[in-house]
């Protein structure tokens, strides 16, 4: 089954690095990013997984949770954590999914689901498409789906844009423009109306085109 933006994210239960979770009960009210890894000790995963444990608190700032994902054992996630501490000078604090029957790769349709066997005699190549990174609502809705090739690190720092986008358009009845980082200006939505605009925006807007209306950024 493939999935697209605001389906439902598929639910499972499965052991992290910090225990059994049953995933729509770990999200509970947050927001949640999903990351996945063909497997442990590859090169380009563990400088993104050190990435992250470093940016973590500008998560928490915007009520979001991480959790990794790798086709290894929990037991071998362990051992990997050392090395990304090592290497990349951070701690490692969010859960990190074992998933050895490749359940979850397949829910998320990162694997066929038809594909045999489990996590024993994988390599990272075997794995490749297990490289994609999921935000989803707290309505456990999917709001973004990105995947990478085994060769290109992640733009993490891509995926924060992208959620304080999310959050912001998400209470106010705007839309944000190419490269649009915080502070920016933003677009009135195509769904308001000129008048309601008025209301809305009571300072006015700029409108080079009746259908692209800019306006300052909500605060």
């Amino acid at each position: 089954m493939s999935l697209r933006i605001n389906d439902t994210a598929p639910n499972f239960t499965a052991q992290t690095t910090q225990g059994v979770i049953d995933f729509h009960t770990w999200i509970g009210d947050q927001w949640a990013i999903l990351f996945s890894h063909p497997k442990d000790f590859t090169p380009v995963c563990t400088t993104e997984l050190g990435y992250m444990a470093r940016i973590e608190p500008e998560f928490t700032k915007r009520n979001a949770k991480l959790i990794g994902l790798s086709v290894d054992p929990v037991e071998s996630h362990g051992k990997w954590v050392a090395d990304i501490e090592e290497t990349q000078g951070a701690t490692v604090k969010y859960p990190m999914i074992g998933d050895v029957d490749l359940k979850v790769a397949k829910l998320y349709n990162m694997l066929p689901a038809e594909e045999p066997g489990s996590a024993d005699g994988r390599t990272a190549a075997t794995n490749a498409t297990v490289r994609s990174v999921f935000i989803i609502g707290p309505d456990k809705k999917i709001k973004l789906m990105m995947t990478y090739p085994m060769t290109t690190g992640r733009n993490f720092d891509e995926i924060l844009r992208v959620l304080d986008s999310m959050q912001l358009t998400a209470k106010h009845k705007v839309a944000t423009p190419v490269n649009w980082t915080q502070g920016q200006d933003v677009i009135i939505a195509g769904s308001v109306s000129d008048d309601d605009a008025k209301t809305l925006f009571p300072e006015g807007w700029k409108a080079p085109k009746p259908y692209l209306r800019i306006v300052k950024q909500p605060r």
